[in-house]
């Protein structure tokens, strides 16, 4: 067997039997998010190591190799940031729809502290309201993609975003009453 084609058999065995343990590994590096898939990584750094094998001498350490490859996929995800100028724009859009949907009108004024409190709450929601309010209201998912992405059925993640809006008008009125 030429080097080749033993690198490209050697990659495609130890992905296949250790998909899952890959996954759990990259899920413990960063917090899981809509923008941050393990799965994605992962496929990153699949189709990279699969393209090139060619090039490479014989890999005798397969899982060295490839751990050590999505390490540094995962450094450049965590390096990675959006323009803030621009993303700090889109956010205040978004928001200043979400504080909309709460509300459930468009009367309201949104200070900048409004804002800020409604930033905070957001984060402080339980993971699962949270990345749902993320991924649907910001990053614009749809639940569908959602659904196919996690496994999680769309009822449930509608569900979750619904209990998400309702703690958020909650709070946002208790801050509301104490400024007042």
């Amino acid at each position: 067997m030429t080097p080749e084609s033993e690198n490209n058999k050697k990659l495609k065995d130890f992905f296949g039997e250790e998909y899952q343990s890959l996954k759990a590994y990259v899920d413990s590096r960063i917090k899981a998010s809509a923008s941050r898939d393990a799965e994605d990584i992962i496929q990153d750094v699949a189709l990279k190591l699969f393209s090139g094998a060619d090039r490479y001498s014989p890999i005798n350490n397969v899982a060295g190799f490839v751990y050590n490859s999505i390490k540094n996929k995962i450094i450049d995800v965590m390096r990675s940031k959006k323009p803030v100028d621009n993303y700090d724009h889109e956010n205040n859009a978004k928001l200043k729809e979400l504080a909309e949907l709460v509300y459930e009108t468009s009367d309201h004024v949104y200070t900048e502290n409004m804002k800020d409190i409604l930033k905070q709450t957001i984060m402080e929601l339980k993971p699962v309201y949270r990345d749902i309010i993320i991924a649907v209201d910001f990053e614009r998912y749809t639940y569908r993609e959602i659904s196919e992405d996690t496994g999680i059925p769309e009822g449930t993640l509608m569900s979750r975003r619904h209990r998400a809006i309702g703690i958020l008008f909650k709070t946002l009125e208790l801050q509301k009453e104490q400024i007042n």
